[in-house]
């Protein structure tokens, strides 16, 4: 099923961010988790946003996670669990190339294509929370919080190069998946939801469009791979 004109879903976008290499914890674990606003236009490429990058590209970046996009709509949130962290201030707390209201993971499905700016992309998977974000939020249970709340933020893989500003529209153009969303392929996942759902993990094996690393994570969770 592919969404059609009438039913086009179109939203602002408030803020594009990059980030470079730089020592985190330690100068032996670098990381480019602390992206900050950019102005102006910015060249989507294959790889990710130019001007971005990635620290161990064992399981940052690469096609299928070129792009993060976190919910500025969850920072509301944060701000309740965490108090008023300078972090939260700004766009960018969650390491998040993209920021935009309207869009949560609920609403966000796998292998939705989206116009970002003039690039398109694609949903390739929910973004799998690591020790970074505790970190980062100077030990907070971050992480813990990610999993239980369902907020992860998701990826994208570039279909087509372009360029993306702050200000530019994010038009829904095609939603080949409309029944597996972000949220539900990260309870399935990565949450435990599995466990009482294991049809829908046997079918999550339909979608096409899920990134690598989630269909050798599902495939562990059948007992298909050790």
């Amino acid at each position: 099923m592919t969404t059609s004109a009438t039913s086009l879903i179109s939203v602002p976008i408030r803020s594009i961010q990059c980030g470079a290499v730089a020592p985190f914890r330690g100068a032996d674990e670098p990381s480019a988790i602390g992206k900050h606003p950019v102005t102006g236009p910015v060249r989507v490429r294959r790889l990710g946003l130019e001007g971005d990058a990635q620290a161990d590209l064992a399981v940052h970046g690469g096609p299928d996670k070129a792009i993060h996009h976190y919910p500025h709509d969850h920072y509301a949130f944060w701000r309740a669990r965490l108090g008023d962290h300078p972090l939260l201030e700004d766009y960018g707390a969650f390491g998040e190339n993209i920021a935009t209201d309207g869009l949560t993971e609920d609403a966000i499905c796998i292998g939705d294509r989206w116009r970002l700016g003039s690039a398109l992309v694609e949903v390739s998977q929910g973004r799998q929370p690591c020790w970074k974000l505790d970190h980062r939020f100077d030990g907070a249970a971050v992480n813990a919080g990610v999993v239980k709340s369902r907020r992860a933020g998701w990826y994208y893989r570039v279909i087509e190069e372009g360029e993306v500003a702050a200000g530019d529209m994010m038009e829904l153009v095609a939603r080949p998946n409309p029944d597996w969303s972000v949220r539900r392929v990260f309870g399935l996942l990565i949450a435990g939801d599995h466990k009482k759902d294991p049809a829908g993990l046997e079918a999550l094996g339909e979608v096409s469009a899920l990134a690598a690393p989630w269909v050798r994570r599902r495939a562990k969770l059948l007992g298909l791979e050790g």
